[in-house]
């Protein structure tokens, strides 16, 4: 049977157990960050005493597990989900999404997007489209996934200049996303950007660039020549909804003055 539809169902104590490790921590640091003893902890950890409902939140916190993962803690224990999950559209959200509108249009004339826990498009700015001509139209239906649009063959990664770099960068940010929630939905969605092989093309002209270290940068070559970005991922502060939780703005900056002389000139309000 399949808890929640993603994962096997466990006891609340083996799962706590698995994210206090995963998040390398021992019993007795987690307990004094909890607030009780490391005896009581181990006997949630084993099934020889239930948590109450507020003990599965106090230590969800401190392990800084995601919202749904929480609910998946309660169902666990035996308790109702308290963090509910409601699609964009709701009107209870409505604010949300103005804001969001907001951000995205505030940032033309460069790009900017939302996007869900799985890298799902959720929103875009006017500017994204132009950088995505000439891509496989079957790669932009419904749902979109940014990551497999970027490194699809048929999607960026022929024209992306530091293909293996900008790979390497996406991977270990799938990577670190995946040690934080553990969503097999991901953990499929690695292995199969994985699975894209690199454009012969792109692999022997990688010209070093140097930023310091600081960012690494997305170079995108566009028909009047070769535009260059760094990027800023924003999310929702203290969100008490699954869907604002899971929710990122991805916007990109202009990383040299050609890049945003070139989209100012080119954008149309």
């Amino acid at each position: 049977m399949m808890h929640t539809g993603s994962r096997p169902a466990q006891g609340v104590g083996l799962q706590l157990r698995g994210w206090r490790q995963r998040r390398r921590r021992s019993q007795l640091d987690l307990a004094l960050d909890a607030e009780i003893s490391p005896r009581h902890l181990s006997f949630l950890e084993t099934g020889r005493s239930r948590p109450s409902r507020d003990m599965v939140l106090r230590l969800a916190e401190k392990l800084d597990v995601p919202l749904r993962e929480q609910n998946e803690l309660l169902v666990a224990a035996g308790f109702a989900p308290v963090f509910p999950e409601r699609p964009l559209a709701d009107p209870t959200l409505e604010a949300a999404r103005r804001a969001i509108d907001l951000v995205l249009k505030g940032h033309e004339p460069y790009p900017a997007l939302a996007i869900d826990r799985h890298w799902t498009l959720m929103a875009a700015n006017r500017a994204v489209a132009p950088l995505l001509e000439g891509t496989d139209r079957s790669l932009h239906e419904p749902p979109v996934n940014v990551l497999r649009l970027s490194l699809h063959p048929g999607g960026l990664a022929p024209r992306i200049v530091n293909i293996i770099e900008w790979r390497a960068h996406l991977f270990e940010r799938l990577r670190r996303q995946i040690d934080l929630t553990v969503d097999p939905t991901l953990v499929e969605l690695l292995k199969e950007l994985r699975s894209y092989p690199v454009p012969e093309a792109q692999k022997a002209r990688e010209p070093p660039v140097d930023y310091a270290g600081v960012v690494v940068p997305f170079r995108l070559r566009a028909e009047g020549g070769e535009l260059a970005f760094f990027s800023t991922t924003t999310v929702f502060g203290t969100p008490i909804d699954i869907t604002l939780s899971e929710l990122a703005i991805e916007a990109f900056f202009p990383a040299d003055e050609a890049t945003a002389n070139a989209l100012r000139h080119s954008f149309r309000p």
